[in-house]
């Protein structure tokens, strides 16, 4: 598996002994990008200095740990990923850092892939979900815009046998009638040069013509992001928090 998960030596800098604090889990995984510690003013404006706890999963498909931790993750072995993210989810309720009730996620791009597995394999490990720019049906994915170029990363849904380990997750594909969801918040851009709205929009039209509630917001502009303007990015993410803070509870942002 490589290198394991640690939690004990940051534990008590966290959230010492208590399930009070809401933590906002993020992942990447993928392309052998790293997810390192880093100043995000927006993190800390939002939800550190209003009392959340925030928490960056170094799992599998990523490059934290150089291209074998990247390999890990490719094709046929991507449920590695989104065990990894699962596994530390799971270790910050078993720690006592949190609860399933208190629990959010968040990502975007290939970490709106994640989030969006996440919630379809493990309805009941999350409480709040914000899925970001996602690829969510990947049948298709490759047909759509820059998508053909990420088959090396995922597989070519168009092989019966890569179709076969795809379809497994495609989080389009595994909704179910009848589970209970998490209340799913999707942003996406209409203007999208490399994941199309698309995604976001069969997802959310799926989950309306199955009753499931959720909110969703496509910004007209603003390419592979959160808009053109400042504007537009603050609202984005006072939309985005204040979403976060009515699911997990807390002080809110507006």
């Amino acid at each position: 598996m490589g290198p394991e998960f640690r939690f004990s030596s940051w534990r008590a800098r966290v959230c010492r002994g208590t399930a009070t604090a809401p933590p906002l889990l993020y992942a990447y995984g993928g392309f052998e990008i790293p997810s390192t510690s880093n100043y995000n003013s927006m993190v800390g404006a939002s939800w550190l200095e209003r009392g959340g706890v925030y928490v960056v999963a170094n799992i599998r498909g990523g490059g934290e740990f150089g291209p074998q931790w990247h390999r890990a993750g490719l094709k046929e072995n991507r449920q590695r990923v989104y065990d990894d993210f699962a596994a530390v989810a799971e270790e910050l309720i078993r720690q006592r850092i949190t609860s399933a009730e208190r629990l959010g996620i968040i990502g975007g791009s290939n970490g709106g892939l994640l989030v969006g597995v996440s919630f379809t394999q493990r309805p009941e490990l999350y409480k709040a979900v914000v899925v970001q720019v996602p690829l969510l049906d990947m049948r298709r994915y490759n047909t759509l815009l820059a998508g053909a170029s990420w088959m090396a990363e995922y597989g070519d849904p168009d092989k019966p046998e890569e179709w076969a380990y795809l379809s497994k997750y495609s989080p389009y594909h595994n909704l179910k009638p009848g589970t209970k969801y998490p209340v799913v918040m999707f942003t996406t851009t209409t203007r999208d040069d490399r994941v199309h709205p698309g995604h976001a929009r069969k997802m959310a039209a799926k989950m309306e013509s199955m009753g499931l509630p959720f909110y969703y917001f496509e910004n007209t502009e603003g390419g592979h992001g959160a808009g053109v303007t400042s504007e537009q990015r603050a609202r984005m993410l006072a939309l985005t928090y204040a979403y976060l803070w009515q699911q997990l509870g807390g002080k809110p942002i507006m």
